[in-house]
């Protein structure tokens, strides 16, 4: 009805001389706009991954990997959490590597976090360790540091102590004062 003729050709000709890729509109960019959100009724099993913020409110069954992280009073997450920023509302069983962590007093969290500043309110439950990182979100950080191994003094059934390399060594407690 209010057709241009030229107005078409030319998109026309736009459309066959530009490669598909170029077509697409542009991916959002940073954290501007707004987060994407995993409502209430909503389950996701496997890894979820995103350049900008995310809001969760439903239950995620997998890892979540994004630019800011916000988890509802009543969302669900079995997975590892690797983020800029998390706030903690909701529940995790599964590691936090973020810069900043916020665990609001309504929150349960049983995994480790590896944090750059860590914050925790009144009332909020942790079952884990935290460890502060210059860099949590480099994969170096993500690796627990070797620690050396006490070893337990090792006896004979004469029940004198040798040495771990012997061969005659037998794992038993030693015995004192009886």
């Amino acid at each position: 009805m209010f057709s241009n003729k030229n107005r078409d050709r030319d998109a026309t000709e736009i459309a066959s001389s530009t490669p598909p890729s170029q077509l697409q509109p542009a991916k959002r960019a940073g954290r501007s706009g707004a987060p994407s959100i995993i409502s209430a009724d909503l389950t996701v099993n496997g890894t979820l991954t995103s350049a900008g913020d995310v809001q969760i409110d439903g239950c995620v069954e997998g890892d979540v990997h994004s630019a800011g992280l916000v988890i509802g009073e009543k969302a669900l997450i079995r997975g590892e959490i690797v983020a800029e920023d998390v706030t903690v509302r909701g529940r995790v069983n599964g590691s936090i590597r973020a810069r900043k962590v916020l665990l609001c007093a309504s929150c349960h969290v049983e995994g480790n976090i590896l944090h750059e500043a860590f914050a925790v309110e009144a009332g909020a439950f942790f079952e884990g360790n935290c460890r502060h990182s210059d860099n949590p979100l480099s994969d170096e950080a993500a690796k627990p540091k070797a620690i050396e191994p006490k070893q337990a003094p090792v006896a004979t059934a004469s029940g004198q102590p040798v040495r771990q390399s012997s061969p005659e060594a037998v794992a038993m407690p030693l015995r004192t004062g009886v």
